[in-house]
């Protein structure tokens, strides 16, 4: 249904003028005290609250002894829902954008919201609060001083694996979102693909009455998980690929690709050439490399004194 205006906030909107205000608004993932005062300060301010699950944010203002309107806004419903809530925002409206549980935008369609506002030139305000990702990285007891949050990997088996592939020479602490159904298979496909001694911790229903964090090695994970049902919200921090690995594995596949581009009748100078044009390393670097392999023969001057 379209959104519908009452004569006082028509009023309201009208007495304000100008742009409205779109807040983005965390709220508990788990704990309800974890809302923050301010947090509870705009809801009550809002003329709209936006949100995911109308019957939960429902709950959640009541407990709070706040009445406000609320308007459906997920996945499937946002290409409609958008038009109406700029239209409500520019003409002086301001709006609570709240999801489930956490902080909206974060692995959820309010990002598109957030962008349309900014493209009509309304303000847009962060009220910041509980977050899964962060709340995991905070107890995971891996360095975070770099991460890469990766959100839900692919359902199926192949995809999953082939995203994993792609990571496996990521040098970032990763963070993954994952459904407590499919936990036992993506840790094993993770100790598969990364090794199962790497690092990783799984945080399960954070800041609820069944919290648990597991830390040990994605091999360990795998097998505790594959024996007993997990149950509720999850977040795996894993642990990067050590930087002397990656420089490891990326020597060998360099090799690798030498050895091809010879015997494809390519000469040691241009298969250098190939490789560092794929790579983005110096072509001298990579010459010298292979000749230390034993690719080539003797160097021949003039070989890689200058870049091309």
């Amino acid at each position: 249904m379209p959104i519908t205006k009452s004569r006082t906030e028509q009023e309201g909107e009208r007495a304000r003028g100008g742009q409205g205000v779109l807040y983005v608004v965390a709220t508990p993932i788990g704990n309800p005290a974890d809302i923050t005062p301010r947090a509870l300060e705009v809801l009550g301010g809002a003329d709209i609250v936006a949100c995911e699950d109308t019957r939960r944010a429902w709950l959640l203002l009541a407990s709070h002894g706040i009445k406000k309107p609320l308007v459906s806004y997920y996945e499937h419903n946002e290409e409609k829902r958008i038009p109406e809530l700029v239209e409500r925002l520019r003409a002086g409206a301001k709006i609570a954008l709240i999801t489930d549980a956490g902080t909206p935008g974060i692995s959820d369609p309010g990002f598109r919201l957030v962008r349309a506002a900014h493209r009509e030139g309304v303000r847009v305000a962060a009220v910041p609060g509980a977050s899964a990702m962060l709340a995991a990285l905070s107890v995971a007891g891996i360095p975070t001083d770099r991460f890469t949050f990766e959100g839900f990997l692919p359902t199926r088996d192949s995809a999953r694996r082939h995203a994993l592939e792609a990571l496996r020479a990521e040098t970032r602490t990763m963070v993954f979102f994952e459904a407590a159904r499919r936990l036992a298979e993506t840790l094993a496909a993770m100790a598969d693909v990364f090794g199962a001694g790497r690092e990783a911790t799984v945080v399960r229903e954070a800041t609820k009455i069944h919290e648990e964090t597991i830390r040990a090695t994605l091999g360990e994970l795998a097998g505790i998980f594959a024996s007993r049902e997990a149950l509720g919200e999850v977040t795996i921090v894993v642990d990067g690929a050590p930087a002397k690995a990656v420089a490891s594995e990326t020597g060998e596949r360099q090799a690798v690709t030498i050895a091809l581009l010879l015997e494809s009748g390519l000469s040691l100078k241009q298969a250098s050439a190939v490789v560092a044009k794929l790579t983005g390393r110096s072509r001298r670097e990579v010459y010298n490399e292979a000749l230390k392999a034993g690719h080539g023969g003797e160097r021949e001057p003039g070989d890689a004194d200058s870049e091309h």
